[in-house]
């Protein structure tokens, strides 16, 4: 499969990379900081592009056109991180087509609005068990 993964931090974004690349998919992980991109190349047989994951132009980039999935895992450090993630999605969504998205969202009162999630089905982290992926009713 072609995963696009957005966001390299350590706990979330660099692990699910992992172990997707010893399942020998073809991954390309998207971020803003060239230095954890440059570790993950090191680490792994993968592709990186450096740049803001909701960007149309770096989504292109990351080959959205014909990815299978995207995985929007941006940094919980930063302030808009559900925001990018749901964002994100949308846009694969709407501008390339991608079939399958998951997005980490974490603030409540998103997940208290589902209708914001219509009409596509995903998963989503729980804000009470943050490393636990559950199925969502749907997806941006």
């Amino acid at each position: 499969m072609k995963i696009i993964i957005l966001g390299a931090g350590q706990v979330v974004g660099t692990s699910v990379a992992a172990n997707l690349v010893s399942e020998a998919n073809d991954i390309t992980v998207v971020d803003h900081n060239p230095e954890l991109l440059r570790e993950l190349q090191e680490r792994f047989d993968l592709r990186t592009v450096l740049g803001h994951g909701a960007h149309p132009d770096v989504l292109a980039r990351a080959g959205a056109d014909d990815a299978d999935m995207i995985i929007a895992v941006t940094n919980s450090d930063e302030t808009n991180s559900d925001e990018t993630n749901m964002v994100a999605c949308q846009v694969a969504y709407t501008l390339f087509h991608t079939p399958t998205k998951i997005a980490r969202v974490r603030a409540q009162s998103f997940l208290d609005q589902p209708r914001l999630f219509a009409p596509m089905p995903c998963l989503s982290m729980s804000p009470s068990a943050p490393r636990r992926w559950s199925p969502a009713t749907s997806c941006v």
